[in-house]
Formats: structure tokens, sequence, C-alpha cells
């Protein structure tokens, strides 16, 4: 037998509690007994985003949240400006291009964070800048962007909006949408909210509330008015994903219950445990400087592939953890500490990993690992 762990990135684990929740009968979406779940959850992800404004669910991943957000908020011609450091910038860059939006690109070498100081040249020199879009955490590094400072530089001004992928950042570090004037949060299921892959979650303020009225790009499904519309009478505008709202119910009052300080204390723990235990195997990280608390991406020793470290993972100890993307393929492995984990998740993690670099030969001081991360884990 062998048992098996999830430590990737996404999808991540799910409680046993909203397993069994998803498993009850399903209801129909417009059932009486259906309107109190979409209202419970509707007010557990006002805590989690920080809002006062209704969140808009889709039955999609996190990309249809992002998607939907240049759809319903930008018009053919507009000028946005996007933060392009890994796969899911240039995510953004792409969306934008597909609808007709023109983009300012701010290449950002992979496993460094954006200056903002840059962000703020390129609004100063472009008053026509109608949207910024980065990610709070760009998951094909474990970078953290700088988001409080951007958004400082942007809510000012009247006619532009900080659109924030947040899909490995809501629920792991602190985003406090409306103190800290973002625009727009989006996030997905599969992250830190602890679900199976399947829905998006897209958060508005005012002011990108107010933007929608002179959008004039296609949108259908991904219809954000009729979205908040139907909202406001406690239902939704198409069929939503139900089994996975009623899990949401539940992992949402999880989430009340630690309390979002404890939350994030606890992503913060094992992030800096697992950061501080691969540098104790002598390994060193892809993003030093700006690390993300949801995972931690490790450069491969020299001379070593870094997709044989994922492959052993996998197949000898049943642990999936995730490989790089691009041209980070076969460089880096990433390990996730987001959503459903705690203390002996990093201790797999890191102990199985002193195992794989044995087998693979590599030098390193054996049990420097495992003891660095129980040292600061027992405190």
């Amino acid at each position: 037998m062998k048992k098996k762990y999830l430590l990737a990135p996404g999808p991540t684990p799910v409680p046993s509690s909203a397993l069994l929740a998803m498993a009850t009968p399903i209801v129909h979406h417009r059932a009486p007994e259906f309107a109190p779940v979409l209202k419970e959850v509707q007010e557990g992800l006002k805590y989690l985003f920080q809002t006062k404004n209704d969140v808009i669910m889709l039955a999609s991943s996190g990309t249809g949240g992002m998607e939907g957000s240049v759809a319903n908020l930008l018009s053919k011609g507009d000028k946005a400006l996007v933060v392009v450091g890994g796969k899911f910038g240039e995510r953004w860059r792409d969306i934008c291009n597909a609808y007709g939006v023109e983009t300012i690109n701010i290449d950002v070498t992979w496993g460094e964070a954006v200056d903002g100081s840059i962000v703020k040249k390129h609004l100063d020199e472009n008053p026509d800048i109608k949207a910024v879009l980065l990610q709070a955490s760009e998951t094909c590094t474990g970078v953290m962007h700088p988001v409080k400072e951007i958004a400082d530089y942007v809510k000012e001004r009247e006619n532009t909006v900080l659109i924030v992928d947040a899909i490995t950042g809501l629920g792991v570090f602190n985003l406090p949408m409306d103190d800290w004037g973002l625009d727009v949060v989006v996030t997905g299921s599969q992250k830190a909210l602890m679900l199976p892959p399947g829905l998006a979650f897209v958060a508005l303020s005012d002011k990108a509330i107010k933007m929608m009225e002179t959008s004039d790009l296609p949108k259908y499904y991904f219809n954000f008015k009729k979205e908040l519309k139907a909202i406001a009478k406690n239902s939704t505008a198409y069929t939503p994903a139900v089994s996975l709202i009623v899990g949401l119910k539940d992992i949402l009052s999880m989430l009340r219950e630690e309390g979002l300080e404890n939350v994030f204390a606890r992503h913060e723990k094992l992030a800096n445990a697992t950061r501080e235990a691969v540098k104790a195997l002598g390994l060193t990280l892809l993003a030093p400087n700006a690390p993300s608390n949801a995972l931690t991406a490790v450069n491969a020793p020299e001379g070593t592939d870094a997709g044989s470290i994922v492959k052993l993972y996998r197949e000898k100890y049943g642990i999936t953890v995730a490989g790089g993307q691009d041209h980070l393929k076969g460089k880096i492995f990433r390990l996730a500490h987001l959503g459903y984990s705690d203390t002996f998740d990093v201790v797999i993690a890191i102990s199985a990993l002193e195992m794989i670099l044995a087998e693979l030969g590599v030098d390193f001081e054996k049990g420097a690992g495992i003891n660095k991360a129980m040292e600061l884990l027992s405190k």
C-alpha cells in the first residue's frame, strides 16, 4: 500500500467535513432550501475578501474569473498595464490581447517581484491606462508581488482600476480588499479555499462596478452585471456548482472559526519552516527576496534534473509536488503549504526530500532539513 499526499499548489487537499458535505444528496439550485446556503456563503466570502460588496461565484476555474474581469471592465482599444513575471502574468497579457485590449507589459525576471516604482512610472507616463493587472502570488515562481504599494499608486486615479489575481494569495496572506483599495480580486476554489476545482470568485469595488457601465467587450456567461443582479435576489444568473457551494459553506465556517489572522500566521509558519529547511540542505530558493507563503520554489541541485525529484516524490513516496513551467522546467520543483496544510505536511515534504536527495547522490548534511523544520514548527 502507498498512501497518497497532495502537496502541489492546486488542487490542494480537501477536509473530510467538506467532502462529506458535498456527498449529501444534491438539491435544486432554485429550491428554497438552497437559498440559505447561498446567503451564508455570501457572508462568508465577504469576510474572506474583507469587503462590504457582494462576491461573484462562477462555475469555472480561476481563469474564468480572470477573463471575466477583463471582459466586464475594459473596452476594445483600452490600454492596460500588465505585470508579466511568470505563466500567470502571461495569462493576464494573453486574455487582454484576445479581447483587443492594448497592453503595456512590465517584464519581470521569473523569481523576482515587480518594482512598484516602475508601475508608478508607467502610470505617470500613460494617464490613459485603464487597468493594472498583476498576481498577488505568482504560482509558477512562488513570488509575492507588492500589491499594497501598487494599490496606493492606483487608488487615487479615478479612471484606473487595479485587478489582482489572488488565486494563490487569498486566504494565505493578508489582502484586505476594501482597506487597501483593491478594485478586483479573483480567486479559485482549489487553492486556499480547500475545495476541488470548479469555482471562481470575483469581488469588485464600487469603482470597478462603475467602470462596467462603459465596457463594450463581448460577454455572455461571464456577465458580472447579471451575476450581481442575481446575488441581490439571493440567487445566481445560471446553474451554479451546487455541491461545491455546499462544501464551500463548510470551508468558510472553518476559516471563520480559525480567524483570518490565525490563518495567515499558520501559512507564514509553514512557509518559513519549508524555506529554512530547504536552505539547511544546501539548496537555494528561486524567490529568496519576495517569497509567497503559498508555496516554495526550490532550485534543483547542480547537475540534477528537477523532474527526477518530482518523479521520485510521486512514484516512490506517493507525494505529488509540482515541477517548473516553461523555461524553468527541469530546473525547479515547488512545494506547496497552503489551504488544508499543517505541521506534518511540511515534515513529510522535507523528510521525503532528504531521502530523494540521498538516492540521487546529492551531497548534503543528513537530517539538517528535517531538524530545522521541526525546530521551527515546534515553536
